[in-house]
C-alpha cells in the first residue's frame, strides 16, 4: 500500500544538503510553527523517517515543507526535518528552502527583494539577491541568539576534560576550541569528530540545563561546534558542526554562526556592527553580522542577546518523486550504526 507520494526539490547550501518537498504536506495542528512542529513529531515523524532516512536520504540529509504564514505580517512559514528530527530553526535549511521556493515560483513575495518567515523557532525576516533568473544570496536576520553557559567542565571519558561554552542561535550548541585535549578542527579528521561529537554532547547535556526562557519545547543541546584553523582567505573563524547521529555540516552553519556570534560578542570579542565571515569544514562560507542588541526575559532576569544575521548561497541540483510504501520493509529508512 502507498502510503505517501512526495514530489522534491533537491538543492545545497555551501556544500549541504536541503531538500525542499513541495507536495504531500500533512494537515498540522496549532496556532503556530512551535505549536505545529510538535504536532508534526507526534503524528507524522514517518514522512520525516521516510525521506531523510537511507535509503531515500543519508546522514547529512536536511529538509523542509513550505506551509501559509502563521502571521499575518508573513509570507510563508517553514517546518524543518532532518535525521534528528525537526530543528526549531535551521540556517543552511533556510537559505536552500528560500532559493528552491522563489525559483520553482512556490514563494511569491509582498515585497520583492525580501520576505517574512515563520519558523519553530519564532520569526525571521530574509533579504535575497537574484542574478540570471536565480537567487544569488540569502540573507537570514535571525532569532535572538545568547550565551548559555560559560567555561564549563566537562570529563570526557578516554578525552579528558574539555572546557566549553554553550550558546544559542536557534538551536542550542556546545562550541568547544582548541585546548590541551583537542588540537583544533585542522588538526582532527572527521572520524575523530564523528567518534568524540555524540559523547561530548551526551555528557553536556547530563549536566546543563538548556531551555530557551520564551518557548520550554525548545531544549537540550542538538549541536557540538568543534573550531580550529581557517583553510580559506577572507575567513575570520572556521567549524565543524556535528548534528544528528552522524553528521558534520557541509555548511558553515547558520544557528551555528549565530551561536558562534553570541559566545564571541559576550565575551568581548565581537561588537555590534561587527561581521564575521565564518567557514565550514570544507572552506565555504556564511557572512554574519550582528545587527542588534536585546534583552530576553528569563522569569524576571534580563539575559543580554543579539540579533544576528547570516547571509550565504543555495543550488538547486536535482527535481524528484519519492513514494514511501508499506510494502518496502525500508518504507521509513534506517541508519548503520
Amino acid at each position: 500500500m502507498i502510503k505517501g507520494t512526495f514530489f522534491c526539490i533537491d538543492a545545497h547550501t555551501c556544500g549541504n544538503p536541503v531538500r525542499l518537498v513541495t507536495s504531500g504536506h500533512p494537515n498540522l495542528v496549532g496556532e503556530t510553527m512551535s505549536e505545529k512542529r510538535l504536532d508534526f513529531l507526534e503524528r507524522f515523524d514517518w514522512i520525516r523517517q521516510g525521506l531523510m532516512f537511507e535509503p531515500r536520504g543519508h546522514d547529512m540529509m536536511s529538509g523542509a515543507f513550505l506551509y501559509p504564514p502563521c502571521s499575518d505580517n508573513a509570507d510563508a512559514s517553514i517546518l524543518f526535518i532532518e535525521t534528528s528530527g525537526c530543528l526549531p530553526m535551521c540556517g543552511h535549511g533556510t537559505i536552500g528552502t528560500i532559493t528552491a521556493g522563489l525559483e520553482s515560483g512556490l514563494i511569491t513575495p509582498r515585497t520583492p527583494g525580501s520576505l517574512i518567515i515563520d519558523v519553530p523557532a519564532g520569526q525571521v525576516t530574509i533579504e535575497y539577491q537574484e542574478k540570471d533568473g536565480k537567487v544569488a544570496s540569502v540573507k537570514i536576520f535571525n532569532v535572538a541568539a545568547y550565551l548559555v553557559h560559560q567555561n564549563v567542565t566537562l570529563n570526557i571519558p578516554g578525552l579528558g576534560e574539555l572546557t566549553v561554552d554553550v550558546s544559542y542561535g536557534g538551536n542550542f550548541y556546545v562550541i568547544v576550541e582548541p585546548q590541551a585535549n583537542f588540537p583544533g578542527i585542522d588538526q582532527w579528521s572527521a572520524a575523530e569528530i564523528l567518534q568524540w561529537s555524540p559523547i561530548v554532547r551526551e555528557i553536556a547535556n547530563e549536566n546543563l540545563d538548556c531551555v530557551h526562557p520564551e518557548d520550554a519545547s525548545v531544549k537540550g543541546i542538538s549541536h557540538v561546534l568543534w573550531t580550529g584553523k581557517t583553510q580559506t582567505q577572507g575567513s575570520d573563524a572556521a567549524n565543524a558542526v556535528f548534528y544528528g547521529d552522524k553528521a558534520i555540516d557541509r555548511s558553515p552553519c547558520g544557528t551555528g554562526t549565530s551561536a558562534r556570534m553570541a559566545q564571541l560578542f559576550a565575551k568581548g570579542e565581537l561588537a555590534l556592527g561587527d561581521t564575521f565571515v565564518h567557514e565550514s569544514y570544507i572552506g565555504s562560507q556564511f557572512t554574519g553580522k550582528i545587527e542588534g542588541v536585546v534583552q530576553i526575559d528569563a522569569k524576571g532576569k534580563n539575559i543580554t542577546a543579539i540579533l544576528p544575521s547570516i547571509q550565504g548561497w543555495a543550488k538547486v541540483f536535482a527535481k524528484n518523486s519519492i513514494t514511501i510504501d508499506d510494502d518496502d520493509p525500508y518504507a521509513y529508512g534506517f541508519s548503520v550504526k
